[in-house]
């Protein structure tokens, strides 16, 4: 007689979409079965009392084998990249394809695809990144893209790859004829490079000058800008790593009015302010991003815009580079703020900080820890059976211990950046198993995967609804 289940995990707590039941969950093959009580018998039963079931976590913002604004490339291969992505409780990846200048958007897209097949050992997506708009076949591509489901591009308000806004306006265009999701990096270039300017000019080039040369400004009126054009064309946008009050309240505002808007924070603005970056020498390099951590106010106002709904994600925005030559120290031991790179790592951490918080420190719970870090952004992004535990969902499960409290070490992550950039902090709650699609990939706090066991996700459908456009 056939056994009627692959795996059986009982006796857990199950964070399904409609609540958190105590029982069983069982697998067939690479989806979930049902979920109930007294079910079985399975070939593989794992006994879960006491510890939460979760569904995996989707990070929809990752920076993979990439090039940075200054030529440097990420410390990760899609192997390193996802095995620390898998051993943080990280299912599904939306990394970047991106274009370069000069390039042909299909050629972009085939080559970073081809990396992820040798490489990915998550499921993953792609976002196209937009940098010239000028090349062979550009709008051709776009269109073909799309329809093979591509289903979102970004685009960039500042550095050497920005579009100009009448680029941005025909890039939203397209998107909203051919269906996709435009995100956008909103900081206004004009102001960051005046203050950059002046910054230099006074010879305040350490570090912690980083974040005086991307203004709160900056930000405010970018995001307001690109919510104006969202509004006005009707095209759903996604607003990548808001980091100030005033960009959740211009997000909150925006969406009270209709425009067709959401947008996402990062554990590095909801648990770090600016102070971080005041280290001896170059060491606060490490922590250096854009747009930078802000203040404490800030952090508050992030938290109160995710509990209303203002803001609708927590990603990573892993952007790793090594701390020596080869990343953040390529200009030398005299670097200025303007000749590193920005960017940390996060995808390995993402989870277990937002766990602590919201699940341990009770800001939120386990359900709404479970819909900020897999739910909504499998919903938002049109990832199908990803994101939540029902019948039907691919098997992307990680157990979680609510009692482990581990401390964050200088270099204990398992991707190749080399430092941790949590280093002393203690966190209550940890992914100790990892099933994708059923495949038992981390087991008891080991990485048992091999590369290229990842999986492109097809996005068939834009997941998010346009609206009427602005007359």
């Amino acid at each position: 007689m056939s056994v009627p289940f692959d795996l059986l995990i009982t006796g857990g707590r199950i964070v399904t979409p409609t609540g958190v039941v105590t029982g069983d969950l069982a697998v067939r093959g690479e989806e979930i079965a049902v979920i109930g009580t007294g079910l079985g018998p399975a070939t593989t039963t794992i006994d879960a009392t006491g510890k939460y079931v979760m569904p995996g976590g989707v990070d929809p913002h990752a920076h993979i084998e990439q090039m940075s604004g200054m030529g440097v490339m990420n410390a990760d291969t899609f192997e390193t990249a996802t095995r620390s992505a898998a051993m943080g409780g990280t299912t599904s990846v939306i990394s970047f394809a991106a274009q370069a200048k000069g390039a042909r958007l299909a050629d972009t897209v085939a080559d970073y695809s081809a990396r992820a097949t040798r490489g990915a050992m998550i499921d993953y997506a792609f976002h196209m990144t937009v940098t010239d708009t000028g090349v062979p076949a550009f709008e051709t591509d776009l269109a073909a893209l799309i329809a093979g489901g591509e289903r979102s591009i970004k685009v960039f308000t500042t550095y050497n790859i920005q579009l100009s806004d009448a680029q941005i306006l025909s890039v939203m265009s397209a998107a909203r004829t051919h269906g996709a999701l435009v995100c956008v990096h909103a900081e206004t270039d004009a102001i960051i490079a005046q203050a950059k300017s002046a910054l230099i000019a006074a010879g305040k080039t350490a570090p912690h000058y980083h974040a005086a040369s991307h203004p709160r400004m900056a930000e405010i009126e970018a995001v307001e800008r690109i919510c104006r054009f969202a509004e006005y064309l009707g095209q759903p946008v996604m607003l990548f790593h808001i980091s100030t009050t005033e960009g959740a309240a211009a997000v909150r505002a925006a969406r009270k009015r209709g425009a067709p808007v959401w947008a996402e924070t990062c554990p590095h603005y909801l648990f770090m302010t600016e102070d971080i970056l005041h280290q001896p020498g170059l060491e606060g390099s490490k922590w250096m991003c854009s747009p930078p951590q802000r203040q404490v106010a800030d952090q508050e106002a992030l938290w109160s815009a995710l509990q209303d709904g203002d803001l609708q994600l927590v990603s990573s925005d892993h952007a790793p580079y090594r701390f020596d030559e080869t990343g953040k120290l390529t200009a030398g031991p005299d670097a200025g703020f303007h000749e590193i790179a920005n960017g940390l790592p996060g995808l390995e951490t993402r989870l277990p900080l937002m766990f602590d918080a919201m699940v341990s420190g009770g800001r939120g719970g386990p359900e709404g820890f479970a819909r900020l870090t897999a739910s909504a952004p499998a919903e938002i992004y049109g990832l199908p059976q990803k994101g939540a535990l029902a019948p039907g969902m691919h098997a992307d499960i990680t157990l979680w211990d609510p009692e482990k409290t581990t401390t964050y070490r200088e270099n204990d992550l398992h991707d190749n950046v080399g430092y941790n950039p949590w280093v002393g902090r203690t966190i209550k709650g940890w992914p100790t198993d990892v099933w994708l699609r059923g495949n038992h990939i981390v087991q008891g706090g080991t990485f048992v995967a091999n590369p290229g066991s990842g999986r492109k996700i097809n996005r068939p459908n834009l997941a998010v609804t346009p609206t009427p456009p602005q007359t």
